[in-house]
Protein backbone atom coordinates (compact mmCIF):
# COMPACT_ATOMS: atom_id res chain seq x y z
CA UNK A 1 0.00 0.00 0.00
CA UNK A 2 1.44 3.53 -1.08
CA UNK A 3 1.65 6.44 1.85
CA UNK A 4 -1.14 9.28 0.65
CA UNK A 5 -1.12 13.06 1.81
CA UNK A 6 -3.26 15.47 1.70
CA UNK A 7 -2.63 19.22 1.54
CA UNK A 8 -4.01 21.16 4.93
CA UNK A 9 -2.85 24.55 3.90
CA UNK A 10 -5.06 26.12 1.36
CA UNK A 11 -2.20 26.06 -1.56
CA UNK A 12 0.97 23.48 -1.19
CA UNK A 13 3.50 24.72 -3.40
CA UNK A 14 4.73 21.65 -4.98
CA UNK A 15 8.90 22.60 -5.70
CA UNK A 16 11.52 21.43 -8.67
CA UNK A 17 14.26 20.47 -5.61
CA UNK A 18 13.71 19.68 -1.98
CA UNK A 19 14.60 23.37 -0.63
CA UNK A 20 12.56 26.17 -0.33
CA UNK A 21 14.61 28.92 -2.20
CA UNK A 22 13.72 26.74 -5.60
CA UNK A 23 11.30 26.70 -8.16
CA UNK A 24 7.91 26.27 -7.94
CA UNK A 25 6.26 23.60 -10.66
CA UNK A 26 2.83 23.11 -9.38
CA UNK A 27 0.50 23.22 -6.49
CA UNK A 28 -1.39 20.76 -4.21
CA UNK A 29 -4.85 22.25 -3.13
CA UNK A 30 -6.33 22.10 -0.23
CA UNK A 31 -7.73 18.43 0.55
CA UNK A 32 -6.53 17.07 -2.72
CA UNK A 33 -4.62 13.82 -2.37
CA UNK A 34 -1.23 12.89 -3.55
CA UNK A 35 1.06 9.67 -2.82
CA UNK A 36 4.53 9.90 -1.62
CA UNK A 37 6.99 8.46 -3.53
CA UNK A 38 10.50 9.33 -1.68
CA UNK A 39 11.59 11.37 1.61
CA UNK A 40 14.36 13.77 1.79
CA UNK A 41 14.36 14.74 5.77
CA UNK A 42 11.43 17.28 6.26
CA UNK A 43 10.83 17.18 2.39
CA UNK A 44 8.15 14.84 0.51
CA UNK A 45 8.58 13.99 -3.36
CA UNK A 46 4.45 13.40 -4.09
CA UNK A 47 2.88 12.50 -7.29
CA UNK A 48 -0.37 13.98 -7.58
CA UNK A 49 -3.52 12.39 -9.41
CA UNK A 50 -2.26 14.12 -12.54
CA UNK A 51 0.76 11.98 -12.32
CA UNK A 52 2.93 14.95 -11.71
CA UNK A 53 5.82 14.98 -9.18
CA UNK A 54 7.10 17.26 -7.03
CA UNK A 55 8.70 18.53 -3.47
CA UNK A 56 6.60 19.55 -0.56
CA UNK A 57 7.69 20.57 3.12
CA UNK A 58 5.87 18.53 5.56
CA UNK A 59 4.09 21.37 7.48
CA UNK A 60 1.90 21.53 4.48
CA UNK A 61 1.10 18.23 4.59
CA UNK A 62 -0.91 15.19 6.34
CA UNK A 63 -0.75 11.35 6.18
CA UNK A 64 -4.52 9.83 5.18
CA UNK A 65 -4.91 6.23 5.75
CA UNK A 66 -2.74 4.25 3.05
CA UNK A 67 -4.57 3.09 -0.14
CA UNK A 68 -4.51 0.71 -3.30
CA UNK A 69 -5.12 1.82 -6.56
CA UNK A 70 -5.47 4.77 -8.70
CA UNK A 71 -5.39 8.39 -6.86
CA UNK A 72 -9.03 10.60 -7.16
CA UNK A 73 -8.57 13.50 -8.46
CA UNK A 74 -9.85 16.48 -6.28
CA UNK A 75 -11.62 18.07 -9.17
CA UNK A 76 -13.46 14.91 -8.86
CA UNK A 77 -13.81 14.71 -5.26
CA UNK A 78 -17.87 14.38 -3.49
CA UNK A 79 -17.13 17.35 -1.08
CA UNK A 80 -17.78 20.74 -1.75
CA UNK A 81 -14.90 22.56 -3.94
CA UNK A 82 -14.68 25.80 -3.66
CA UNK A 83 -15.38 28.61 -6.19
CA UNK A 84 -13.98 31.25 -3.99
CA UNK A 85 -14.93 30.55 -0.36
CA UNK A 86 -14.48 31.42 3.06
CA UNK A 87 -14.57 28.40 5.51
CA UNK A 88 -14.81 28.30 9.77
CA UNK A 89 -13.73 25.25 11.37
CA UNK A 90 -15.03 23.69 14.33
CA UNK A 91 -12.61 25.78 16.92
CA UNK A 92 -13.48 29.05 15.22
CA UNK A 93 -10.11 29.21 12.76
CA UNK A 94 -11.50 31.53 9.35
CA UNK A 95 -10.16 30.23 6.27
CA UNK A 96 -10.09 31.15 2.66
CA UNK A 97 -10.33 28.76 0.07
CA UNK A 98 -8.77 29.55 -3.69
CA UNK A 99 -11.07 28.02 -6.79
CA UNK A 100 -10.51 24.20 -6.46
CA UNK A 101 -9.65 23.93 -2.56
CA UNK A 102 -11.96 21.29 -0.53
CA UNK A 103 -13.84 21.89 1.77
CA UNK A 104 -13.45 19.80 5.04
CA UNK A 105 -15.82 17.98 7.27
CA UNK A 106 -16.91 19.92 10.00
CA UNK A 107 -16.45 23.26 8.74
CA UNK A 108 -18.89 25.47 8.00
CA UNK A 109 -18.90 28.06 4.39
CA UNK A 110 -19.67 31.85 5.87
CA UNK A 111 -18.74 33.67 2.51
CA UNK A 112 -18.18 32.76 -1.03
CA UNK A 113 -19.55 29.68 -3.02
CA UNK A 114 -18.19 26.35 -2.76
CA UNK A 115 -20.08 23.32 -4.74
CA UNK A 116 -20.51 19.57 -4.41
CA UNK A 117 -19.60 17.08 -6.87
CA UNK A 118 -23.18 16.58 -8.55
CA UNK A 119 -23.81 20.13 -8.61
CA UNK A 120 -20.35 21.12 -10.70
CA UNK A 121 -21.46 18.68 -13.04
CA UNK A 122 -24.53 20.47 -13.82
CA UNK A 123 -23.55 24.39 -13.26
CA UNK A 124 -20.05 23.34 -15.47
CA UNK A 125 -20.61 21.21 -18.31
CA UNK A 126 -18.02 19.76 -19.95
CA UNK A 127 -18.59 22.08 -23.08
CA UNK A 128 -16.11 24.55 -25.29
CA UNK A 129 -18.03 27.80 -24.34
CA UNK A 130 -18.76 26.66 -20.89
CA UNK A 131 -15.03 25.70 -19.95
CA UNK A 132 -14.10 29.17 -21.88
CA UNK A 133 -16.58 31.23 -19.41
CA UNK A 134 -14.63 29.51 -16.25
CA UNK A 135 -10.63 30.47 -17.85
CA UNK A 136 -12.25 34.52 -18.67
CA UNK A 137 -14.35 34.85 -15.22
CA UNK A 138 -12.94 33.01 -12.60
CA UNK A 139 -9.39 34.04 -13.33
CA UNK A 140 -10.08 37.96 -14.31
CA UNK A 141 -7.39 39.81 -12.73
CA UNK A 142 -5.51 36.73 -12.07
CA UNK A 143 -1.37 37.49 -12.13
CA UNK A 144 1.10 35.39 -13.60
CA UNK A 145 2.75 32.97 -11.16
CA UNK A 146 5.28 30.33 -12.41
CA UNK A 147 3.54 26.94 -10.88
CA UNK A 148 0.69 28.43 -9.86
CA UNK A 149 -3.20 27.06 -10.88
CA UNK A 150 -5.94 29.11 -9.19
CA UNK A 151 -7.02 32.62 -9.70
CA UNK A 152 -4.42 33.84 -6.38
CA UNK A 153 -1.50 33.49 -9.30
CA UNK A 154 -1.59 31.04 -12.11
CA UNK A 155 0.82 30.09 -15.28
CA UNK A 156 -0.55 29.58 -18.61
CA UNK A 157 -0.82 25.67 -18.34
CA UNK A 158 -2.44 25.97 -14.94
CA UNK A 159 -5.12 28.14 -16.33
CA UNK A 160 -5.67 25.22 -18.81
CA UNK A 161 -5.95 22.47 -16.57
CA UNK A 162 -8.07 24.21 -13.58
CA UNK A 163 -9.97 25.65 -15.90
CA UNK A 164 -10.91 22.60 -17.90
CA UNK A 165 -10.93 20.12 -14.77
CA UNK A 166 -13.58 21.98 -13.00
CA UNK A 167 -15.28 20.81 -15.60
CA UNK A 168 -14.40 17.19 -15.59
CA UNK A 169 -12.29 17.79 -18.01
CA UNK A 170 -8.36 16.14 -17.47
CA UNK A 171 -5.58 17.43 -19.16
CA UNK A 172 -1.79 17.20 -17.89
CA UNK A 173 0.00 20.05 -16.10
CA UNK A 174 3.07 21.43 -18.50
CA UNK A 175 1.98 23.06 -21.68
CA UNK A 176 4.64 20.71 -23.63
CA UNK A 177 2.27 17.58 -22.18
CA UNK A 178 -1.21 19.50 -23.12
CA UNK A 179 0.54 19.71 -26.64
CA UNK A 180 0.58 16.09 -26.55
CA UNK A 181 -3.23 15.12 -25.80
CA UNK A 182 -5.99 15.83 -28.35
CA UNK A 183 -6.54 15.66 -31.95
CA UNK A 184 -4.25 17.62 -33.78
CA UNK A 185 -5.55 20.81 -36.00
CA UNK A 186 -4.31 22.30 -38.91
CA UNK A 187 -3.18 26.24 -38.12
CA UNK A 188 -6.13 28.16 -39.41
CA UNK A 189 -8.02 30.41 -37.27
CA UNK A 190 -10.99 30.23 -38.96
CA UNK A 191 -11.42 26.15 -37.77
CA UNK A 192 -10.95 26.67 -34.38
CA UNK A 193 -13.49 25.88 -31.66
CA UNK A 194 -14.18 27.47 -28.30
CA UNK A 195 -11.94 25.56 -25.84
CA UNK A 196 -9.24 24.33 -28.56
CA UNK A 197 -5.52 24.59 -27.58
CA UNK A 198 -2.91 26.84 -29.06
CA UNK A 199 0.80 25.73 -28.03
CA UNK A 200 3.62 28.61 -28.25
CA UNK A 201 7.12 27.97 -28.93
CA UNK A 202 10.02 31.20 -28.02
CA UNK A 203 12.84 28.50 -27.99
CA UNK A 204 15.42 26.93 -30.63
CA UNK A 205 14.47 23.21 -30.58
CA UNK A 206 10.98 25.02 -30.64
CA UNK A 207 9.65 22.94 -27.41
CA UNK A 208 6.12 24.49 -26.12
CA UNK A 209 6.62 27.24 -23.78
CA UNK A 210 2.80 28.78 -24.09
CA UNK A 211 -0.71 27.72 -24.29
CA UNK A 212 -3.87 29.93 -24.97
CA UNK A 213 -7.42 28.37 -24.85
CA UNK A 214 -9.41 29.66 -28.22
CA UNK A 215 -12.31 31.70 -27.42
CA UNK A 216 -13.39 30.51 -31.55
CA UNK A 217 -10.99 31.56 -34.63
CA UNK A 218 -8.25 33.83 -33.75
CA UNK A 219 -8.94 35.06 -29.83
CA UNK A 220 -7.23 33.18 -27.11
CA UNK A 221 -7.68 34.40 -23.35
CA UNK A 222 -4.21 32.97 -21.41
CA UNK A 223 -2.54 33.78 -18.47
CA UNK A 224 0.77 35.50 -20.60
CA UNK A 225 4.00 36.46 -19.25
CA UNK A 226 4.16 39.52 -21.32
CA UNK A 227 1.09 40.75 -19.72
CA UNK A 228 1.81 40.17 -16.68
CA UNK A 229 -1.05 37.89 -16.09
CA UNK A 230 -4.60 36.91 -17.53
CA UNK A 231 -5.22 38.60 -20.74
CA UNK A 232 -7.60 38.32 -23.78
CA UNK A 233 -5.92 39.06 -27.06
CA UNK A 234 -6.69 38.88 -30.75
CA UNK A 235 -3.79 36.74 -32.58
CA UNK A 236 -4.73 39.00 -35.97
CA UNK A 237 -3.75 42.11 -34.12
CA UNK A 238 -1.04 44.13 -35.45
CA UNK A 239 -0.63 44.96 -32.10
CA UNK A 240 3.35 44.06 -31.28
CA UNK A 241 2.96 41.72 -28.79
CA UNK A 242 0.61 39.69 -30.81
CA UNK A 243 2.20 39.92 -33.53
CA UNK A 244 5.12 38.22 -31.70
CA UNK A 245 3.26 35.59 -30.19
CA UNK A 246 1.48 34.56 -33.61
CA UNK A 247 5.27 34.11 -34.86
CA UNK A 248 5.75 31.25 -32.21
CA UNK A 249 2.27 29.02 -32.86
CA UNK A 250 3.44 26.03 -33.40
CA UNK A 251 0.80 23.56 -32.54
CA UNK A 252 -2.96 23.56 -32.41
CA UNK A 253 -5.02 20.60 -30.51
CA UNK A 254 -9.03 20.32 -29.60
CA UNK A 255 -9.31 18.17 -26.63
CA UNK A 256 -13.14 17.82 -26.45
CA UNK A 257 -14.74 15.32 -28.65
Amino acid sequence: MSERVTAVAAIAPVLIDPDVRTTQVSQLLRGHVAEVIARQGVWLRIRGADDYEGWVHQGYLVNIPNGNGGLVCGWDDPRPLSLGCTVRDPLGAVRKLPLGGLVADGEERIGGLAMKLDERRHNFPPTGDAITATAVTYFEGTSYEWGGVTPWGADCSGLVQSSFALHGVHVPRDAWMQSETGAALPLDFSQLLSADLLFFSDEPAARISHVAISLGGSRVVHQALGRGGHAIDDLESTEEYTTLLRGRLRIARRILS
